[in-house]
């Protein structure tokens, strides 16, 4: 198979610097502001973006370090398959977060509800579209009773 390279488009800044204490999904991190600035060269992407409330930011995880196929993810005391939760320590450390685009300023985007740490590496962005992204779902796994538990959840800094 061939090798896949992605160049970042940008980078997210958050007021989290340290890995510890941060929340560990956007639900958990209402409110919480930061901004995005995308390189000049990608600036033209942004066209008609601020017609969207949310966006998904695809980012790299670029402190995440060795990964292993079985993690005792934050919510949970028993091991788990690595793509049963969403930790940062993944053969390929991509991550996503859906947050509320406040404002567009030239080549920055003014966001909330920032999960993400200070100087992230930005892949991509999509429009978050409730019609496309919404789903009805029958199961979440493991998930199922601790995902109301997301609110208040914070990083203990395992997955660095």
């Amino acid at each position: 198979m061939k090798e896949v390279r992605y160049k970042p488009i940008g980078v997210i800044h958050s007021p989290f610097r340290d890995v510890k204490g941060m929340p560990i999904q956007p639900a958990g991190a209402r409110g919480v502001a930061g901004t995005v600035e995308i390189l000049p060269k990608y600036c033209a992407g942004l066209k008609d973006v601020d017609g969207f409330s949310h966006i998904i930011l695809i980012y790299h995880f670029h402190l995440s370090g060795q990964y292993s196929l079985e993690v005792r993810p934050y919510m949970d005391n028993n091991r788990r398959g690595v793509f049963a939760t969403r930790i940062p320590g993944r053969p390929n450390p991509i991550g996503i977060s859906a947050v509320r685009l406040v404002r567009v300023e030239g080549c920055t985007l003014h966001i909330r509800d920032v999960d993400i740490l200070d100087n992230t590496p930005l892949l991509d962005i999509k429009p978050y579209v409730p019609e496309f992204d919404i789903r009805e779902v029958e199961r979440t796994g493991w998930l199922s009773k601790r995902a109301g538990n997301v609110y208040g959840q914070r990083s203990d800094g395992r997955f660095v």
